[in-house]
């Protein structure tokens, strides 16, 4: 889970029953990512962020040598 803004948001309305009532539509929706540097520390949202980057570092921890062979890499640039 990570905190969002929602940045764009759009409806289009693609097909109408005989009444002119629309019966088929197509949503947009834009989403950017919030940061500890948009929220701050104190902010629940940014400590959600905190534990989210936390948990991919652990992941990319987690990727040894080896492994970047099978992709033609010798080290993470």
């Amino acid at each position: 889970m990570l905190p969002v803004r929602v940045t764009e948001f759009s409806v289009s309305e693609e097909a109408f029953d005989t009444r002119l009532n629309p019966i088929r539509a197509k949503v947009s929706l834009g989403m950017r990512v919030l940061t500890v540097a948009d929220l701050g520390h104190d902010h629940k949202a940014g400590g959600l962020y905190m534990v989210y980057h936390k948990q991919k570092e652990a992941l990319a921890g987690k990727i040894n040598a080896a492994g970047l062979k099978a992709f033609g890499l010798e080290a993470i640039p």
